[in-house]
């Protein structure tokens, strides 16, 4: 998550993110919360 407060998100808040190919399938990353 990147932010320049706490890394943490509340229920239902929208993110902007991308989604990359890890070993274990795809995830999310580079997580803005908006």
């Amino acid at each position: 998550i990147q932010s320049n407060d706490y890394k943490t998100l509340d229920e239902g808040q929208q993110v902007e993110f991308t989604i990359e190919n890890g070993a274990k399938g795809p995830s999310a990353a580079n997580v803005v919360p908006m």
